[in-house]
């Protein structure tokens, strides 16, 4: 199995190939766009790693960037092998959000209206994707680079690791940032980072519900693979059926909420996985997932 990326940064273009085979994941990209690295979890499961690697720019979320990171989610990700998608980066500053470079008046209008549509998809598409994604921060994540650790469906942090949305102080309010942000921390934390531009420490990001586990830097890849390592025990079918429901019922009354989650407990009920999983655990042995979207046999 191989898988070919590309990345585009800087007028930069290169190739990288990553394979696994019984191998623990390796790959590389030329240039400063994301890479993704499939890590093998057994016999076909495997998880797919995204890091950051444009560290001299402070991992800067340019247009380009956000290209290749698109793109990275997307790649295979119908296959039934892909269980979980990690998000990390290279140096101290996980994403200092986005490339001012690029933001200035000399760029146009039309430049930066595609900047943030691009930016307004890919955090879109991190809960529209059938999978799992972890985001692993060990370091700064600030504006939008706090609107994608607020994206992602997971998040580990290191101890170290500080978030904030400092925009006003350069006289770009963080609105983009505001919708992942002002949906997973209170109101008032929310408004306050953003009025103030002062960041918060892991710590606090945990007690807020920014990230969902805070450990010691030397403890950051470790967590992440256990986290998800577990998550690919279970059924993708399962989990993408879940991983929407979930986001769905998010936005509705409670009521709205059960009819549309009672709809697809049933529906959960009619899978192949979901019957397999309820006779493996009446029969006290491990379950032999699909993975699929097959139809129990009534």
């Amino acid at each position: 199995f191989l898988s070919l990326r590309l990345g585009v940064e800087a007028g930069r273009v290169g190739w990288g190939v990553g394979e696994w085979a019984g191998q623990r994941g390796f790959g590389s990209l030329f240039g400063d766009s994301p890479t993704a690295r499939p890590h093998s979890l057994g016999l076909r499961q495997y998880l797919k790693k995204i890091t950051l690697n444009n560290s001299k720019n402070r991992n800067a979320l340019s247009l380009a960037m956000l290209q290749s990171l698109r793109a990275d989610l997307l790649h295979q990700i119908d296959s039934s092998d892909l269980q979980v998608i990690i998000i990390a980066a290279e140096g101290p500053v996980f994403s200092s959000g986005h490339d001012l470079k690029e933001l200035t008046s000399a760029k146009g209008q039309s430049f930066h209206s595609e900047i943030f549509k691009t930016c307004s998809e890919v955090m879109s598409l991190i809960q529209d994707i059938p999978v799992p994604v972890i985001a692993k921060v060990d370091g700064l994540a600030t504006a939008a680079g706090c609107q994608l650790v607020a994206s992602c469906d997971i998040a580990v942090a290191s101890e170290r690791s500080k978030f904030a949305t400092p925009g006003v102080n350069v006289g770009l309010f963080c609105s983009t940032p505001a919708v992942a942000v002002g949906r997973s921390l209170p109101r008032k934390v929310a408004l306050e980072m953003l009025f103030t531009g002062e960041s918060i420490s892991a710590h606090e990001a945990l007690l807020h519900g920014l990230v969902s586990r805070v450990v010691p830097r030397e403890q950051v890849e470790a967590e992440t693979l256990r986290i998800a390592h577990r998550i690919c025990g279970t059924s993708r079918s399962v989990m993408a059926l879940g991983k929407a429901t979930f986001y769905r019922q998010m936005c509705l009354s409670r009521d709205e909420a059960y009819g549309v989650t009672a709809l697809a407990m049933v529906e959960n009920l009619g899978l192949e996985d979901g019957q397999e999983g309820i006779r493996s655990f009446l029969q006290k042995r491990k379950p032999l997932w699909t993975h699929s979207l097959r139809k129990a046999r009534e």
